[in-house]
């Protein structure tokens, strides 16, 4: 194929793509040697993987999350604070009780995300250097890393996203069965986080969009064909929901409760009563804290007296009527002090881009975050003491009795071993690693930028071959930036955009949040370096009369 005739050229086969099962590691020895410095970096990635499987048996865990998640895994329920796709995920492998297992396969699932981005960046005619380095943050990323080890829903989230845009993306029209399989995926994904909502409405807009297919009937029946499939896991999830927690008062579409107490705490930060004037139910949680005084959302929400005891009578935050009272709140908030909602979210996004890193929310909160070589340590910022490992003496999901179903004994009971092991030979160099590398915030801030080249051409003049070309001072001086679209999509740009502001419009700022958004912002900056499309020859008018000419009189 001749990338840069696409797409009006015929797609042929792609030698990545062409591997015979007979000659699997003929192919793969071949493949390895045409791809060296991608090769390189997919074993490096995947050894620093394996030294964290080994220095860390078993997995690591978020306090709550991943007592939920494991919990509704060996008792499957919808919770009511967040959705629990992720637990079929879990229960999938629960026949062989292990938490190595689970924590292995997120890791390979980290792997592949990188192998399609570059596929993809290599098919959209992107050179192998520029389509390496793409695929770096994704492969050493040391938090990536480290949330892969998590009992936590990101990395199953990013890869089934991955799969979909691939799918999407892989031809300039898709057919009927990537649609079919793409939203299925993404439907998926939006029932194991729920910040992938956003995608159920960025992705059938883009099918409309590309190409100007809303403008044919074939366009509007993908976009459908895409948006039906989305709704059979979603769906499927949400009739769950009701069936065990709904009632006619409950959207039916609802897949938590927790959605008003999110949104309470983002708006939390800026409220004022005196604006907002709210009435009833809704001035009783108001909060009347001096703004100064007010944790970030993150903490904020989970201690403060106007969502919790002020909330009893209703059955608390999370419940129909809470949830109702809250959502309601938070809307007129918003609507009340737009200006101050817009600049609390801008300011909390460009905690993205900081550096260094900050205990934001709260210093309790990034300490799971890292690699620790004790189970058990201190909050830097409150001197409190901070376990790492689950609770005996409380459950999350039902039937809440301890501690038969405490979150210790569904450790035990999904992966049949004690929790707490740290093999400190391994475990300390990775933990090591994972404080000096990893995606500063000012880099970040640089690919975001890098990915706008679906609009802009990055253009430098290199001298040679490899990487030290590419790094060289002469390179990097002369490197320049026009206005000049590209015809490259930029969906990997808008879904990496999306994933970092949604989450953060919608509830609060967390640098766990990063985590899907990175690789989809490492292609968008990788499509920068696409050669342009050339549009198709004008055809000449002999041309056209010799092709005239040969048309039958009957025909005519």
């Amino acid at each position: 194929m001749d990338t840069l005739d696409w797409p009006h050229g015929a797609i042929g086969p792609d030698r990545i793509m062409g591997v015979n099962p007979r000659l699997v590691l003929p192919t793969l020895r071949r493949l390895a040697g045409e791809h060296k410095l991608f090769t390189a970096a997919l074993a490096i990635g995947t050894l620093l993987r394996l030294i964290t499987s080994i220095g860390y048996p078993g997995a690591l865990w978020f306090a709550g999350d991943s007592y939920v998640y494991v919990g509704a895994a060996l008792r499957p329920e919808p919770d009511l604070s967040k959705v629990t796709g992720y637990s079929f995920f879990l229960r999938l492998l629960l026949p062989f009780h292990s938490f190595t297992l689970v924590t292995g396969v997120q890791h390979v699932m980290g792997l592949l995300v990188a192998v399609m981005i570059y596929v993809l960046l290599r098919r959209s005619g992107v050179s192998k250097t520029w389509s390496a380095i793409a695929t770096l943050p994704q492969l050493l990323d040391g938090y990536i890393i480290e949330d892969e080890h998590l009992i936590m829903t990101e990395t199953v989230f990013t890869f089934l996203l991955m799969i979909a845009m691939l799918l999407l993306l892989w031809r300039p029209r898709p057919q009927w069965w990537t649609a079919v399989v793409a939203g299925l995926l993404v439907g998926a994904a939006a029932i194991v986080r729920t910040e992938g909502d956003i995608m159920l409405a960025v992705l059938p807009l883009f099918l409309l969009l590309r190409g100007w297919a809303w403008k044919t009937l074939r366009g509007w029946a993908i976009a459908i064909v895409f948006t039906v499939a989305t709704l059979v896991p979603y769906g499927g999830y949400a009739a769950w929901f009701q069936s065990r927690y709904g009632s006619y008062n409950a959207p039916i579409y609802s897949t938590t409760m927790s959605m008003g107490f999110y949104l309470w705490g983002r708006v939390s930060s800026f409220a004022n009563c005196a604006v907002i004037k709210p009435t009833g139910e809704e001035a009783v949680v108001c909060p009347t804290q001096p703004i100064v005084d007010r944790d970030p959302p993150g903490n904020y929400i989970w201690h403060a007296p106007y969502v919790h005891q002020d909330m009893d009578s209703i059955g608390g935050p999370v419940s129909e009527e809470g949830n109702r009272v809250l959502t309601d709140f938070a809307i007129k908030a918003i609507l009340a002090q737009p200006v101050d909602y817009v600049k609390t979210v801008v300011k909390d996004v460009m905690l993205s881009f900081g550096f260094p890193r900050i205990g934001y929310p709260g210093s309790g909160t990034t300490y799971y975050y890292n690699f620790h070589l004790h189970f058990t340590g201190t909050d830097p910022a409150t001197g409190k003491p901070i376990s790492l490992l689950p609770p005996k003496n409380h459950a999350w999901i039902s039937p809440l009795v301890v501690p038969k179903n405490s979150a210790y004994n569904d450790w035990v009971n999904y992966g049949h071993q004690a929790p707490g092991v740290v093999h400190k030979i391994f475990a300390a160099p990775i933990a090591l690693y994972q404080r000096v590398v990893f995606t500063y915030g000012p880099l970040l801030a640089i690919i975001f930028l890098v990915g706008l080249g679906g609009l802009f051409s990055v253009t430098a003049r290199r001298r040679g071959k490899g990487i030290r070309s590419v790094t060289s001072v002469q390179t990097l001086t002369s490197l320049r930036l026009h206005w000049r679209p590209r015809g490259t999509t930029m969906l990997p740009w808008v879904t990496a955009v999306a994933l970092l502001v949604f989450p953060t419009a919608i509830a609060d700022f967390d640098y766990r949040y990063l985590i899907p958004a990175i690789p989809f912002a490492c292609m968008a900056a990788g499509l920068a370096f696409a050669p342009r499309r050339k549009a198709p020859p004008a055809q000449s008018a002999s041309a056209a009369e010799s092709v005239e000419s040969t048309v039958p009189d009957q025909v005519a």
